[in-house]
């Protein structure tokens, strides 16, 4: 399979060129839907948690990087769908929805650009209002850089988030902004724990 070959290639290129280092993949449900949401900080964050979990992870990723020679079919194998960015992508969310009822694993990261400094953003809402209305546990997950040739780039999972206290009542913006911000200080908290 044309995807395990392109997996494989990222992990020597993480092992041999950025001495990578994963911590907690344990915290990855093995079966059933869930939702990994991760701080952004490089190109390469994608095939890092892609690398970094066994299971096939889904992204979004913005709909120009399709249009790219090469890279597009290489980010279509790797499982990526398009996102068109700055305006709600109704298409992107029914996909999202259709790969989580599929007990898949959708990746997202909230901020929805990458940081130019390493420090966490603003987060939209969107991963946490997706999770909520598909039940799916959300992973929340800490990338540790900076990408630099033969400096350690760390990736930390955290236990999933229980979604149980966000789901009594109805399924709101206020719901899902409470859980994103749930999600983003536990991200915030693994990269001062691991810095």
């Amino acid at each position: 399979m044309l995807y395990v070959t392109i997996r494989q290639l990222f992990r020597i290129i993480f092992a041999t060129f950025y001495r990578w280092k994963v911590i907690g993949r344990h915290h990855i449900p093995k079966e059933g839907p869930v939702v990994i949401c991760a701080n952004h900080i490089n190109h390469l964050d994608p095939p890092l948690v892609g690398c970094a979990v066994s299971r096939k992870v889904h992204f979004m990723a913005k709909e120009e990087l399709f249009r790219v020679p090469v890279l597009g079919p290489i980010v279509r194998i790797l499982g990526a769908f398009p996102v068109k960015r700055g305006a709600g992508d109704r298409q992107a969310l029914k996909t999202s929805i259709q790969i989580l009822k599929e007990n898949k694993v959708l990746g997202i990261f909230p901020e929805g650009t990458r940081s130019k400094t390493g420090a966490l953003g603003k987060a939209h809402s969107g991963a946490a209002l997706i999770a909520l209305k598909t039940n799916s546990p959300i992973v929340p997950a800490a990338i540790i850089g900076p990408y630099r040739l033969f400096r350690s780039v760390r990736i930390i999972f955290g236990k999933p988030i229980d979604l149980t206290p966000y789901k009594e009542g109805k399924i709101g913006a206020e719901t899902a902004q409470a859980l994103t911000e749930r999600m983003m200080d536990e991200i915030k908290q693994m990269m001062e724990q691991h810095q």
